[in-house]
């Protein structure tokens, strides 16, 4: 009994509709082995708190991701089956989120009695800086970056509505600003005393210099930068956070299993291998190899 064409295309169509869902599951099971290995190697429990921005699969929309109370349901989850005596290693890659969800997950953290270790590849902006401020320690790549952590009150930084406040006569201020400068002022408050609570030397697993706390919370809290202006590892080291600079490999390879789910051409493209003594050298117009110049 012979196939037809259209049964063939039936078949066809059949297995490329499979193929996207064999493609995640071996994605899922790459991913699985990679945070198996990294445990065995560290004897910890391995969060990854990654978020990208993705789109809609019809319409193409993009999409940005943040921690959301889903997220916190699900570390905090983590935290309570991770036993008393077991590190935590949280590898964060994120531009913030959700102020309830932040904390709550950083409440977990430091309540956790084994070493807690943040790793940062890339960045953890506002929220993703609260968690890392209620490690033991964090570890970033030298080109990593944290931000600040002060509130924003919709599209306004708290800061900034309380300048305008500052600055106008009140008669010239309308009521709703004055609204807003209140709520401001307690959402300034109510940052800076949480962030007091992760970094003040009763809570033993800190490694930080009473000395240096006001001066890291005047720095992420006040607002005298913008919410997206970058902390590089040198400004956090100054203002007295114990970073450790160089991530291992391990972590590289993790994060290369969360790619940003691509629309269409990459915009970044490379030879992926390390340069040095296996450089490619280019051939001389007669077809022999140019020599190195750094040779």
């Amino acid at each position: 009994m012979g196939f037809s064409f259209f049964d063939l295309f039936w078949v066809f169509l059949f297995l490329s509709s499979l193929q996207p869902v064999w493609q995640r599951r071996q994605m899922e099971a790459r991913r699985i082995r990679a945070l198996q290995e990294f445990e065995r190697g560290r004897n910890s429990r391995v969060i990854l708190l990654i978020h990208r921005q993705e789109s809609l699969s019809l319409l193409g929309i993009p999409i940005s991701r943040y921690i959301s109370i889903e997220d916190s349901e699900q570390v905090l989850r983590a935290i309570r089956l991770t036993p008393p005596n077991v590190p935590i290693d949280l590898i964060l890659h994120t531009p913030g989120g959700l102020v309830l969800a932040t904390e709550q997950i950083a409440r977990a953290l430091i309540r956790h009695p084994a070493k807690v270790t943040v790793f940062i590849p890339h960045y953890a902006m506002s929220g993703g800086t609260m968690l890392a401020l209620a490690s033991d320690e964090i570890v970033m790549d030298a080109n990593a970056v944290l931000g600040p952590v002060d509130p924003q009150l919709g599209n306004f930084p708290a800061a900034s509505i309380l300048k305008v406040v500052e600055d106008k006569p009140i008669g010239e201020v309308e009521d709703q600003t004055l609204i807003m400068a209140d709520l401001s002022r307690k959402a300034i408050a109510q940052v800076q005393r949480f962030v007091r609570t992760l970094l003040k030397d009763d809570v033993p697993k800190q490694k930080i210099d009473p000395e240096n706390i006001e001066k890291i919370v005047d720095a992420l809290t006040t607002g005298r930068v913008t919410h997206d202006y970058p902390v590089t590892v040198e400004e956090a080291t100054e203002m007295g956070l114990p970073i450790t600079v160089g991530l291992p490999r391990s972590i590289y390879n993790l994060m290369e299993l969360y790619p940003q789910p691509q629309g269409g051409r990459p915009s970044v493209q490379y030879i992926p291998m390390p340069y040095g003594d296996r450089r490619p050298r280019l051939p001389s117009p007669q077809g022999r190899p140019l020599p190195d110049p750094a040779e």
